[in-house]
């Protein structure tokens, strides 16, 4: 028997910034920051359980409700009861039984939109995927009882109930409605051991459900941050010019020999900060014209050295992961400049991980600080 499933793509978001200046100060815009939050999810629809009927035979209704909690932008935690009826079948000739049954899971959750596309709290569609373990519970065997007691060779029956231990995992659409009420439509898998359906295959029985509901969150998902202000120095007042003094006498002085000495003109550092996108380390096409004008300072002063610290901000993920990532964001700015032609003994690698904070935002706190002296 062939079974199909169908996911809907992958829909990304990009956040952007906008700035403007006047004569006193320049202004960067406030955005809208992500904050941990609960959420429930209600859910109803049909489920599969695999087996030797025809797809229309072994659908079943299914139900499940949740709670849940958003960590980070892109990681989750939820709980939740998940059950209602599956069905076996017996193959020759074609006899179909029904079986109730009550599932608690635990499952992971991983934000798709906020993983490729940044932070967005306002975004339309949001993907998510997820793993879990769950422990059913299956009850009212009493057809398939039936079926063994007439001679049908039922080789992993069970009569009054039944706890098994499950493997879950599958992927989710959240459609946006308003604030904090979204459309939610899952596909889900769950493995569960031979004796679930009461027969005997020699390989685990797979349950599949397809789920529509609602999801709503409690509390604020989004909080915004203050605008930064970069102040201006003002204006430097000229002091009047003095009147010009009388011309002194201008006294012979011996010639003093010419220098043949060729002046050292001083190198200022050069400072290029290159940013990346939320949980990426990966070098953004927008940022490689900085990574060109660091390699033609550092040709150009054949003495120059260049320290890259890496840095991740600690509104996402944990110390130990930001930790990593900062890491990476470092080693792909070094590797970088050596594939532009600098000696590797000229890059020195840093970093901070969210233990250091340069900016004041989390955007710009995805960020590789490079300078060259």
């Amino acid at each position: 028997m062939k079974t199909r499933s169908l996911f809907t793509a992958v829909l990304l978001s990009l956040g952007s910034f906008a700035f403007a200046q006047s004569n006193a100060s320049d202004v960067k815009s406030a955005t809208t920051e992500f904050n941990p939050h609960w959420y429930m999810q209600v859910q109803a629809g049909v489920s599969y359980t695999l087996g030797e009927a025809s797809f229309g035979d072994l659908i079943s209704p299914a139900a499940g409700i949740f709670g849940g909690y958003q960590f980070t932008p892109l990681w989750g935690l939820r709980a939740g009861i998940t059950g209602w009826q599956a069905k076996g079948a017996w193959a020759n000739p074609l006899t179909v039984y029904k079986y109730n049954y009550l599932q608690g899971n635990i499952d992971a959750t991983l934000d798709l939109g906020n993983l490729f596309g940044g932070y967005n709290c306002k975004r339309i569609v949001s993907p998510y995927v997820f793993v879990g373990v769950g422990l059913n519970g299956a009850f009212n065997n009493d057809e398939a009882v039936a079926l063994r007691n007439q001679g049908y060779k039922l080789g992993n029956i069970w009569y009054t109930n039944k706890i098994n231990f499950v493997g879950r995992l599958g992927l989710g659409l959240n459609f946006r409605l308003a604030e904090k009420v979204l459309f939610n439509l899952e596909a889900n898998a769950n493995v569960l051991p031979d004796n679930y359906n009461s027969k005997k295959a020699g390989n685990p029985d797979w349950q599949l459900n397809l789920l529509g509901g609602f999801t709503f969150k409690f509390g604020k998902s989004g909080k915004k941050s203050e605008p930064v202000v970069y102040e201006q120095p003002a204006p430097v007042q000229e002091a009047p010019a003095p009147a010009p003094a009388p011309a002194p006498v201008e006294e012979k002085k011996a010639e003093q020999p010419v220098s043949t000495t060729p002046a050292v003109k001083e190198v200022q550092p050069m400072t290029q900060n290159i940013f990346f996108k939320i949980s990426s380390s990966v070098i953004r096409d927008t940022e490689n014209a900085k990574i060109a004008s660091l390699v033609e300072y550092m040709k150009e002063n054949p003495s120059s050295k260049v320290n890259v610290c890496g840095y991740a901000d600690k509104q996402t993920g944990n110390a130990r992961f930001n930790k990593n990532l900062s890491k990476k964001r470092a080693e792909a700015v070094a590797e970088a400049l050596k594939t532009a032609g600098i000696a590797a003994d000229r890059i020195t690698v840093d970093y901070k991980g969210d233990t250091e904070q340069p900016f004041s935002t989390m955007e710009q706190n995805r960020v590789s600080i490079c300078i060259a002296k």
